[in-house]
């Protein structure tokens, strides 16, 4: 092969593909006109749309993760309106008949705890960059809930490595859990 293809074929592959791994979060292309109206002026305050590609839904579905999502983090209703242009487009482009992005799994293998100061000093430096703490002391939830939660934020950016991350999971569980699942 001449190097011209060689060069054509390496800038038409994505970066991801090039270096022989997925990207840690999916990339969604925002849409236009009114259903990026709704997204912009209810979503993206709280989260990104990438965030919709980690589910394939139906519209029950996705109805209901909105509902508790918004109930969970104190979010306005959507109106009508804009719920139904909403849910048109995640049905379409979130379906069930659509593959969901992984999540990255932690292994529960690290037997190690925090301590309370331990735990806020790695709060401090891993999530107030974006949140502020009151959003962790008003939540209770099992300690698989905080994993999750937990590696959401890793693939948002927060800085934790696998064994601090499973030792946070560890803790919150302890400190801010509850026996129920939400």
């Amino acid at each position: 092969m001449s190097r011209a293809v060689i060069f054509a074929i390496t800038i038409a592959l994505p970066l991801s593909a090039q270096i022989g791994r997925r990207p840690a979060r999916p990339q969604v292309t925002r849409p236009d006109g009114p259903v990026w109206q709704v997204i912009r002026k209810n979503c993206t305050a709280c989260h990104g749309i990438d965030d919709y590609a980690f589910f394939a839904l139906d519209r029950v579905g996705w109805q209901k993760l909105i509902e508790a999502k918004h109930k969970a983090s104190g979010g306005a209703d959507l109106a009508d309106a804009d719920r139904n242009v909403l849910l048109d487009w995640l049905v379409e482009r979130f379906g069930p008949q659509t593959k969901p992005f992984p999540r990255t799994y932690v292994p529960p293998e690290i037997t190690t705890f925090f301590s309370d100061p331990e735990a806020k000093r790695l709060l401090d430096r891993a999530c107030t960059k974006c949140h502020g703490l009151d959003r962790i002391e008003k939540s209770r939830y099992p300690e698989e809930h905080w994993r999750v939660l937990a590696v959401d934020m890793r693939e948002r950016g927060a800085q934790l490595s696998d064994e601090e991350l499973e030792r946070l999971v560890e803790w919150l569980g302890r400190v801010w859990g509850t026996n129920q699942d939400k």
